[in-house]
């Protein structure tokens, strides 16, 4: 089964995609959407066919989403709902089921630690998909979310998209 995790950003919107089977887990792809564009729409906009393009590109068979979490800013936050609801739109135009993992909740099954830095979840990224290439913090904790996923859904996720390729 083919996993997408996206880590929902405006600026930088992380993106992993791995292989489970499983308990084994393969990185097959990661990277970074960067918004373009002077207005909030343009950079939105960018960020979706970013984003529509590595889902073209890695055809997941389901896919994993950070939840936003409440900040001291508050425009910051809308923001950031404004580009996970972006990638949410995304997912769903390709069909795709969408998981949905708190921050700790995701730091908690990569790390085993729910309050771990982003080089403690970087680290373990590593561990667990031996060789990869890292394209940056954001696409590590969007690999992370795909782990996580892998993890929770486990065969339930796997016997759905069984019957939904039968």
């Amino acid at each position: 089964m083919r996993i997408l995790g996206i880590d929902p950003g405006l600026r930088h919107m992380g993106w992993g995609v791995i292989d489970a089977d499983g308990p084994r887990l393969r990185h097959v792809a990661n990277g970074v959407c960067h918004s373009t564009g002077d207005d909030l729409p343009l950079r939105l906009l960018s960020l979706f066919e970013q984003l529509t393009s590595v889902i073209i590109a890695h055809a997941p068979d389901a896919s994993a989403i950070e939840q936003t979490f409440v900040n001291k800013d508050g425009a910051g936050t809308l923001k950031l709902g404004q580009a996970r609801g972006v990638a949410m739109l995304a997912l769903a135009r390709a069909g795709l089921s969408v998981g949905e993992y708190a921050p700790n909740a995701v730091k908690k099954t990569v790390v085993g630690v729910g309050h771990a830095d982003k080089r403690q979840v970087a680290h373990m990224v590593r561990v667990q998909l031996p060789g990869v290439q890292l394209l940056g913090p954001d696409a590590a904790d969007a690999l992370a979310i795909a782990i996580c996923h892998s993890h929770q859904a486990g065969g339930a996720l796997a016997a759905a998209v069984a019957k939904v390729r039968a």
